[in-house]
């Protein structure tokens, strides 16, 4: 598994980059654009992420304006259901926030602090991992 964990604060980083790094190679990135420009040009290298771990409030670029950027690129590319898998990760625990995030394609929705019990399950009910 190929992850992109997209976050602003390092701590948050730090720890999704710990435990995923056991199941594959991780790239960081601190804000949206990061995200955006890391995705780019790993579809220019044919070696597109399978995970994207992406924070909603982040400086510069936000989670979900990324995602947009990020699934339109895979539609121009062709890429329908088949692309990387996105798990939005936030402090806001609000129904109204999660049912967003879901619209804007996202595959699952992890409030902070992640518990990587529920981690490990989304990336077991995603077949990420075994």
């Amino acid at each position: 598994m190929k992850a992109l964990i997209v976050e602003d604060d390092f701590t948050n980083r730090l720890l999704l980059q710990s435990f995923l790094s056991h199941y594959g190679e991780c790239h960081i990135a601190a804000n949206g654009k990061e995200a955006v420009e890391a995705y780019q040009a790993a579809a220019q290298q044919n070696q597109r992420y399978d995970l994207i771990c992406m924070d909603i409030l982040m400086p510069e670029m936000d989670g979900r304006d990324a995602i947009r950027v990020i699934r339109h690129m895979e539609a121009n590319a062709s890429i329908y259901g088949g692309g990387a898998k996105i798990f939005m990760t936030s402090a806001l625990d609000d129904v109204k926030e999660i049912v967003r995030a879901f619209r804007g394609l996202c595959d699952a929705y992890l409030v902070k602090p992640i518990d990587t019990r529920k981690l490990l399950d989304e990336l077991k009910g995603h077949n990420l991992v075994q």
